[in-house]
């Protein structure tokens, strides 16, 4: 068995419980149960046509609108449905940093947990990935009740190294998906323009997408006293300072790396939640529902 109180701790599942009312509330086609989809099926009622394409259902053409048009049409339907949840936890090196509960990894694994376990609550299915360069390891999205000990299991199991690509990624995890879904994305957005692109991408492919970003206070605040050596993560730059010298022009190029950040995310469509590691996470997952409480069901 997963250690699960490492990333779900009971004093944290407690209060989860009870964002449980609040997610039946303001997250449509998140934690709803069943839930009206814009996911087109074959289900309950007509919406609308759209022109056929290469690999839809011939079943669904509708022929009376080719008799009168002489051009193919599928019917489209909005059907009743539960979500498809998929999580991507960025495991790159970066994401090492910081002591005990304050580690960047095990904050963002303690997010993809307590997401997974109001959607599975809530029987959607939930997936997950962890990446760098590339996939690294992967759970299949179920919504039985084994899928909660799988993902913990993969989060335990698995340590932050490497560098990070998420164009390549973002492709990858694509292919795996077979229909649309929301995917959350959970990292430390450390090499924005590839996290960036790749985020485009899964839009493209009609996704929703959601994005925590997280980050350590000394990354936000950067309050260093006396001599410090600072070692690249991701690199192997070294650098030997009084960071008291450096620490206002650091913080102008971080409020400008956050601000483009987010606003390249407001672009896109795509909900965007900046995060400390010490921060609680009801509180931090309270915010996220209630900021999607005033969005459209699924932007395109």
């Amino acid at each position: 068995m997963p250690d699960s109180k490492r990333y779900l701790r009971p004093e944290v599942t407690a209060r989860i419980r009870r964002l449980e009312l609040t997610a039946r509330r303001v997250v449509e086609g998140f934690l709803s149960g069943i839930h009206r989809s814009p996911y087109f099926g074959q289900s309950i009622e007509f919406l609308q046509h759209r022109q056929y394409t290469r690999g839809d259902e011939i079943r669904h053409i509708d022929w009376k609108v080719y008799a009168r048009q002489d051009r193919l049409h599928i019917k489209q339907y909005e059907e009743e449905t539960n979500l498809r949840l998929t999580l991507l936890v960025d495991r790159s090196a970066s994401m090492s940093y910081g002591d005990g509960e304050s580690n960047k990894f095990d904050y963002s694994a303690s997010i993809a947990a307590s997401i997974a376990y109001l959607a599975l609550r809530q029987k959607d299915a939930t997936g997950l990935f962890t990446f760098d360069t590339k996939v690294q390891a992967t759970v299949p999205a179920k919504s039985n009740q084994q899928q909660l000990s799988r993902i913990l299991s993969m989060l335990d199991s698995v340590g932050a190294d490497g560098r990070t690509d998420f164009v390549a990624v973002a492709k990858e995890i694509a292919q795996g998906i077979p229909r649309r879904g929301l995917v959350v994305v959970v990292s430390d957005l450390l090499g924005v323009d590839s996290l960036i692109e790749g985020l485009r991408y899964l839009r493209s492919r009609g996704h929703d997408v959601a994005v925590f970003h997280v980050l350590h206070s000394d990354e936000l605040d950067f309050e260093f006293n006396g001599a410090t050596r600072f070692e690249g993560l991701e690199s192997e730059d070294i650098l030997n300072c009084n960071p008291r010298a450096l620490r206002e022009g650091y913080l102008e190029a971080l409020n400008e790396f956050l601000s483009r950040t987010k606003k390249a995310c407001g672009r896109l469509s795509i909900d965007y939640l900046q995060v400390r590691t010490n921060e609680p996470l009801d509180a931090v997952l309270a915010k996220f529902l209630a900021a999607r409480q005033s969005l459209p069901k699924l932007k395109k």
